[in-house]
This record gives structure tokens, sequence and C-alpha cells, in this order.
């Protein structure tokens, strides 16, 4: 059976830079997921998400992407064409890069099979705890991406009653 791990990366102190957790967090208070599947709030861990990346055979990433369009574009990306692209997934340069961790882990032949990168263009990236209200309307549609894919690889989730789950 393979293990699948759902990792939001994110500064939640800098508006939309915090996406990935947020989708993170409204699966965990909507959905029960098989045991096989594991969420993760990476936060801005960096490197401290190797173990995690090492420990499933797939993985879906969700965080904001600087890449072309308006803001609140999503784009999905697979693990192969982040490395030829041009994209930048750390908005802070302080921190290991999610590539870079990845990277780490091939080399230590310990990488997920495959990896779904889903990024939302950014609105606000300025001080506050709060999603902008274009990307707070993108949490729902995230998490229905996430558990559609899911689905179609008869991995189901049920949502948690009473928490109004989409």
């Amino acid at each position: 059976m393979k293990k699948i791990g759902i990792l939001g990366i994110g500064n939640l102190l800098l508006g939309d830079e915090g996406f990935g957790v947020h989708v993170i967090r409204y699966l965990e208070n909507h959905c029960l997921f098989p045991e096989q599947v594991r969420l993760m709030d990476g936060g801005t861990a960096g490197i401290y998400m190797a173990p995690f990346l090492e420990d499933v055979d797939q993985l879906f990433v969700v965080d904001v992407v600087a890449w072309d369009g308006p803001p609140g574009t999503i784009h999905v990306f697979s693990g192969e064409d982040l490395r030829g692209a041009n994209v930048q997934m750390r908005m802070s340069p302080h921190q290991l890069g999610l590539l870079e961790v990845m990277e780490i882990c091939r080399l230590r032949e310990q990488a997920p099979e495959e990896v779904r990168f889903i990024g939302v263009v950014p609105a606000v990236m300025e001080t506050g705890m709060e999603l902008s209200a274009l990307l707070a309307d993108k949490v729902v549609e995230v998490a229905r991406m996430i558990r559609s894919i899911l689905e179609k690889e008869g991995i189901h989730a049920r949502n948690i009653p009473g928490s109004g789950a989409a």
C-alpha cells in the first residue's frame, strides 16, 4: 500500500504565504483520511521536512508560487516539471527550499516516487495571519482537487460529521 503525504508549506505570518498551511488545517478539520495518508504542516521547516518526505511514496505539496498569472491562479506541476522550470518556490531567501530538500532526499535514495506540486499565485505578501479573500476562497478548491486526485486512485476520505466539509 502506497504511503501518501500531503504537505502544506508557508509562513503564517505573511498573509498569503501561509496558504499551504491553511489547506492542511482545512483538511485536518474537515476530512478523515485512510491510514496510508499523512498530513503535515511544514510551515517554514526547511530541512526538517526531510523525514516526512523520505517516508512517503507519493507527495502532494501545497504552497504559493511566484509564477505568471493573476493572484489566485492555481498551477499544478509534477516533480519533473519543477526541476526544469524556473519556478520560485521560496518566498523567503533565508529558508532552505523544497527543491533543495528533495534533492537531499534523492541523494539518500529516499525521495518520494511521485511528487505533485499545487501552487497558487499569492495576492498579499504582507505581515498578517489572515489569507486575502481571494486565496481564502481557494483553500476549499485546492482541498477538493487533492481529494479528487486521490479518489481517482481509489483512496477515499470521509467528511468529518458536522464540519461542513466540501
